[in-house]
């Protein structure tokens, strides 16, 4: 399994589960994500984007970085360039950090949509925020390694049909989830948390910091 990480302009709050979960990863920063490579004092192979928010100071080790630099007004924001630009270069697996908050919400929400676009073209994704997680959930039964107390929401992007909780607070059982519910939202694990969905498109996302 090949692992990128990808560095996004968001929030990022180092934990030891990131410093995990990113090991072995290779690395490339989007933009503004740079100022996270100094944070987890790791060293980009690539640094791509328009370069419109790069933060005023620098590390001067970060200057042999290679770059890809694009036009401002395109088709693409940085951070779907560099899930492009991982998927190109093999990645099976992409962590995207700092996925959530920043200064852009319309971003941020892109990078739940991209998210979703990558896992149907069979690359697994995390996001995460070191506070907050989310993954897509699919048709495949998935456990989850979350802590007992740990509040989660399923979001639905789409209609959601067979969807099964277990693990939770409020389990559910092959649940029919019109598109807009907020019947999935604010739950909370019990046990080992598994999810499994028939159909539709949506992502689970967990509060880990709630525990």
């Amino acid at each position: 399994m090949s692992l990128f990480l990808i560095l996004l302009g968001g929030n990022l709050k180092v934990t030891d589960r990131l410093r995990e979960q990113i090991e072995g990863a290779r690395v490339i920063a989007a933009d503004s994500g740079i100022r996270h490579a100094e944070t987890l004092d790791i060293v980009p192979e690539l640094w791509l984007g328009d370069f419109d928010s790069v933060p005023a100071f620098v590390p001067d080790r970060f200057a042999s970085v290679p770059k890809l630099e694009f036009p401002a007004e395109k088709d693409q924001t940085d951070g779907e360039l560099a899930i492009v630009e991982a998927r190109n270069r093999g990645a099976s697996r992409i962590i995207l950090a700092g996925a959530f908050g920043g200064p852009r919400s319309d971003h941020a929400h892109l990078h739940l949509t991209a998210a979703l676009r990558a896992v149907e073209q069979d690359i697994d994704v995390l996001l995460t925020s070191g506070s907050e997680e989310a993954v897509p959930v699919t048709s495949e039964t998935r456990q989850y390694d979350f802590a007992d107390g740990t509040l989660f929401s399923v979001l639905g992007f789409t209609a959601l049909s067979g969807l099964t909780i277990s693990g939770a607070k409020w389990p559910l059982t092959n649940q029919e989830v019109p598109f807009g519910s907020s019947l999935t939202l604010s739950n909370e694990v019990k046990g080992d948390l598994t999810i499994e969905l028939a159909s539709g498109r949506a992502l689970l996302v967990a509060q880990i910091d709630t525990v």
